[in-house]
């Protein structure tokens, strides 16, 4: 816990919800959930991992036997986002590798076969559009059409899972150097591009868009959802990644002081990370719309023969109105070839997180000059981004089992092996065509929800099972004094109800949104299309949703259960032999 965590969420995730929810609209109820939620739930989180010093199903096994499956729970969510994130990496591999070329592969439509132009579904879209969905994904037309496995992508996944592996085959202690390296390297790749980033046309534009709120957005119950559960993302909190790492402290380590600091770095990386990312959008945008301009442009100087001189593109909206009063009739001829070139619109278009990522970041990349270095750079920050998020997750999963009497005797070498080998063999299936749509389908409803119960449950069973005054007790032992009235009053009033609040909209969101829709690579549009999910996508949605919540009240049944058969064997009077020998 001596470095800033610092992940995927800060740099892949944040600035795509901020970018989807109006910029400085998210930053509000970001801000805020920060103080109500992350903050005093990241002091919780540290606090029972150093006073229990388990793994998260031992350590709230260890408050109350009925908690047991809190830390399940936290197992099986850790265990879906490893699924799905080290497929993000496999993606960094494949775009850090076809960075070695003289031209990048994403900046050009590849030929025909008849080598007689551009293929025709690049040139609808874009060629960064067509080399993440056709060559990086080979996606299918939907969810309900499977090709087989994409076996450079399955490649460039062993070559992830053998990588954390390596991170962290000597145990969960021997990570610190490499959490040292992955947490501080793309500090340095942000600054240069935060450097890079402002010397491009339009930068400012981004920047601009991402600090102005839209305050309507304050109203959309779903700002507030994705804001506390970015908050738990970049955090950690309700994975056991906290409890984990807390539980190889020293027993007096001053965890208070780690909660406030890491909280905040980790929310400025974020908004730094936005920053950067947000020039690069704005570069993106200006770029597509000056484009737009100049197709017009062109199209007012060959209809009206005019000089190539007398319009430049600071003067087309005034040609267009000036030319639709002096030549109405020819004008009205080409109105429907008139595209709504509109700056606002560029910067409002919204992306998903891998879109974000890999789509918007390389067509700004192949704009620059050396484009090569830039992507070389930029996917070598991602991969360590993403292998940090790795050691947290993977951490999340070993260091619990790590508490049961029936993996105590394996090696740290083989039981991380074995759990590494498991999540490969069930990460291929997002290397298929419509991996990618089961990828969508696990970022979405894999975490989100059950995250929201999970850390209700916990701080609802700190303050009010184990209880705050034994947990201030707690606290005072391992620092040598009680927490302040804020935590109390966060923990034991304000968090949870915020909490319960959050929990139910979800519901009512997901109850009233209908159909769960999911976006399809058109390829004869060249463009994502809305699809809805097909029942057996909507059945497994449902199983998401419920498996990791499910392992709370089941474990508190199998114990109760447990517990009430035991009892009634020790009600039972021993049997009295009566027959004569």
């Amino acid at each position: 816990m001596r470095v800033v965590r610092v992940g995927l969420g800060n740099v892949w995730r944040f600035p795509y919800l901020c970018q989807m929810h109006g910029g400085g609209g998210f930053l509000i109820p970001y801000l805020i959930m920060l103080v109500l939620e992350g903050i005093p739930l990241f002091y919780l989180e540290l606090a029972i991992g150093q006073k229990m010093s388990l793994g998260s199903i031992g350590a709230w096994t260890a408050i109350s036997p009925y908690l047991g499956g809190v830390g399940f729970a936290s197992v099986v969510t850790s265990l879906y986002l490893c699924l799905y994130y080290n497929v993000i990496n496999a993606w960094s591999f494949w775009y850090l590798f076809h960075s070695f070329q003289s031209v990048l592969p994403w900046a050009e439509c590849p030929l025909n076969s008849n080598q007689t132009g551009p293929l025709e579904e690049c040139e609808k879209g874009t060629p960064t559009q067509y080399f993440f969905y056709r060559e990086t994904l080979n996606i299918s037309p939907s969810i309900e059409e499977n090709g087989g496995i994409h076996t450079g992508q399955a490649m460039c996944l062993v070559l992830a899972w053998v990588l954390t592996y390596l991170f962290i085959v000597r145990g969960v202690k021997s990570t610190g150097k490499v959490v040292y390296f992955t947490a501080l390297f793309p500090y340095v790749v942000l600054f240069i591009y935060l450097v890079r980033g402002f010397t491009l046309h339009g930068a400012v534009n981004g920047v601009a868009y991402m600090f102005t709120p839209k305050l309507e957005q304050l109203a959309n119950p779903t700002t507030w959802i994705n804001a506390a559960t970015q908050i738990f993302f970049s955090l950690g909190l309700g994975f056991g990644t906290l409890i984990a790492f807390a539980s190889y402290n020293q027993y007096h380590n001053n965890f208070e002081r780690q909660a406030v600091i890491v909280s905040l770095i980790n929310c400025g990386t974020s908004i730094f990370a936005s920053i950067v990312t947000f020039a690069i959008y704005g570069f993106k945008a200006t770029v597509n719309y000056e484009n737009c301009l100049d197709r017009t442009r062109l199209l007012l100087l060959n209809t009206f023969d005019l000089a190539e001189d007398s319009i430049n593109i600071d003067s087309v909206f005034e040609w267009i109105e000036r030319l639709n009063t002096t030549f109405p009739e020819q004008f009205a001829a080409i109105a429907h070839k008139l595209e709504g070139c509109d700056l606002e619109n560029e910067l409002d278009t919204a992306v998903e997180g891998t879109g974000l990522a890999f789509i918007v970041y390389s067509e700004a990349i192949k704009n620059m000059p050396v484009s090569q270095l830039w992507s070389v750079l930029y996917f070598i920050m991602l991969l360590l981004l993403g292998m940090g998020s790795m050691l947290g997750n993977v951490t999340a999963i070993i260091t619990p089992l790590r508490d049961f009497k029936c993996v105590s005797n394996i090696s740290d070498e083989l039981l991380n092996g074995l759990v590494c080998v498991f999540c490969l063999l069930l990460g291929l299936g997002f290397t298929t065509t419509s991996g990618n749509y089961w990828f969508t389908m696990f970022n979405d409803y894999g975490a989100n929800f059950s995250l929201l119960f999970i850390v209700l449950i916990e701080v609802i069973a700190v303050s009010y099972i184990y209880g705050i005054k034994r947990f201030e007790k707690d606290i005072e032992d391992m620092l040598g004094h009680r927490p302040n009235w804020y935590w109390k009053i966060m923990w034991g009033g304000i968090s949870p109800l915020l909490l319960i609040t959050l929990f139910i909209v979800y519901i009512v969101n997901y109850i009233r949104g209908g159909t769960p829709t999911y976006q399809a690579w058109d390829k004869e549009l060249g463009k994502s299309v809305v699809m809805e999910y097909p029942v057996f996508a909507q059945v497994f949605i449902g199983l998401l949703l419920a498996s990791s919540i499910s392992c709370i009240p089941l474990t508190a049944l199998y114990v109760y259960c447990r517990k009430r058969k035991h009892g009634r064997r020790r009600e039972t009077p021993p049997t009295v032999n009566t027959v004569s020998t």
